[in-house]
């Protein structure tokens, strides 16, 4: 058993081998809480979840480390544009993100650091730097020289001459435009913490760095995040973190983004689709099986229909896994998920391949039932809840507990009725009136309820919308 993963900075799929044996160690880049967050970013959080959820069943001791920034210029933009305090509209995305988070069932990580509460560890970072050469100050920022470190730009593979490096207003003092800021001096109206080169607040950069040595030591395993932070931030970091002497992460692993018309779906463009408007109007396990069950390399474009077939395919596997509750009662997960299963998931997270031995497993579970044969359908059951275990999908575990059914409160209301209207088809079905039975289940269909017939009666369930 070797978890294989795909390097962006070795540009190929490597076989994963930990630090210290048993161990793993993840640092992902979380949430800049400038706004609520859209459903691209939560994908990389649920992303990360199924690789920690995989470690775990692999029997490695996981820590996971998912920071949140706090304090940026954009944070900082709308803290004058609101009148508001800086730190109410960085807590409060905060709550959001975390929100979204739970909502899609992800679960905690080991630590969740925020930056200004490592002020400290990122002076002493920046102390460092400069007695090593690699850093400076100038009116009241400090730079990173990225000249002085020769490994800068391997990740991202550009060429130092061609570089552009982003810069914001403020930044004066450079000795080359290329260097980036590691610390930027206050200015009137804004947060700011003292250093012995004066007031300022810290760069985003500096933050991940300060923070991964703090909670991981000097090397880890495995960094992540969108692939958008390939370059600057993850480029940064990483020359930040090895020219201060840390040997810094072993692997580098990037999801792609959510898209809408081809573009990355972004609050900048306008086309984000907001995460508590999302869970409004489609079931969070629905959400999560769309935005989970892709690769976390492919792109997922945003569309309506896209999320109706990801509810038609997801009610497919809940149909299975309720039939054989009702026959056999609530049946445990195996121990173990199927070998082709694991092999997938080895496989650099092949989720996509994974999920089609999941709906294999159910199409083998449904036949058996339809055979009247209720140990082979347990069995089955038993390994598709192993397997939806693993991506955080069972609809049995307790994180979705009463979130299956839209309208709980009504469910029994809604029962009656339609069992009423059943019956009615049963007695037209009797005396072989086929035209009112199947005109019934056609009214009942355009009602958004599935009707299904089995050898303990007709049963029903809410459609796709």
């Amino acid at each position: 058993m070797t978890i294989r993963l795909y390097d962006t900075s070795a540009r190929q799929i490597r076989d994963f081998t930990p630090l210290q044996p048993g161990c793993v160690s993840i640092y992902l880049c979380g949430a800049t809480v400038q706004a609520a967050p859209h459903i691209g970013h939560i994908r990389s959080g649920l992303n990360f979840d199924i690789m920690r959820r995989w470690f775990d069943y692999r029997g490695y001791d996981v820590t996971f480390v998912r920071n949140v920034t706090d304090i940026d210029d954009k944070i900082i933009a709308k803290s004058a544009d609101q009148n508001r305090p800086w730190w109410s509209i960085g807590y409060e995305n905060e709550r959001a993100f975390n929100d979204g988070y739970h909502a899609l069932g992800c679960l905690p990580p080991t630590y969740e650091p925020r930056a200004t509460g490592h002020i400290t560890e990122m002076v002493e970072m920046m102390r460092g730097l400069i007695e090593r050469g690699h850093a400076y100050e100038a009116d009241g920022n400090v730079y990173f020289d990225v000249r002085s470190f020769p490994g800068y730009l391997e990740l991202s593979n550009q060429e130092l001459d061609n570089l552009q490096q982003p810069s914001g207003a403020g930044e004066t003092g450079k000795r080359d435009p290329r260097d980036f800021a590691m610390w930027k001096a206050a200015k009137p109206g804004e947060p700011s913490w003292e250093t012995p080169w004066g007031r300022g607040r810290p760069g985003w950069h500096l933050e991940c760095s300060a923070m991964a040595h703090k909670y991981l030591g000097t090397a880890f395993d495995i960094h992540g995040g969108g692939l958008d932070l390939v370059f600057p931030h993850h480029e940064n970091e990483i020359a930040q973190a090895k020219a201060y002497g840390d040997a810094f992460a072993r692997y580098w692993v990037h999801n792609a983004w959510v898209t809408m018309s081809g573009e990355k779906m972004s609050k900048s463009l306008g086309n984000s689709v907001l995460v508590s408007e999302m869970v409004k109007r489609w079931r969070p396990i629905v959400l999560r099986y769309y935005l989970g069950t892709p690769h976390y390399r492919s792109m997922i474009e945003y569309s309506e229909e896209a999320l109706r077939e990801a509810e038609s395919a997801f009610a497919r596997i809940e149909g299975f896994v309720q039939r054989v509750v009702e026959k056999a009662g609530v049946v445990e997960p195996s121990a173990e998920v199927p070998l082709a299963f694991a092999e997938a998931m080895d496989d650099d997270l092949g989720v996509p391949q994974a999920l089609a031995v999941v709906h294999t497993t159910v199409r083998q579970g449904n036949s058996a039932l339809a055979a009247d044969d209720k140990e082979a359908a347990v069995a089955r059951l038993a390994e598709v809840r192993a397997m939806l275990g693993v991506l955080g999908l069972d609809p049995l575990d307790p994180q979705w507990a009463g979130e299956g059914d839209r309208g709980e409160d009504l469910h029994g209301v809604v029962d009656t009725l339609v069992r009423m209207v059943l019956d009615q088809r049963e007695a037209a079905r009797a005396r072989k009136d086929w035209p009112t039975a199947d005109a019934i289940r056609d009214q009942l269909g355009q009602s958004g309820l599935v009707i299904e017939d089995s050898p303990q009666g007709p049963r029903w369930s809410l459609g796709p919308r």
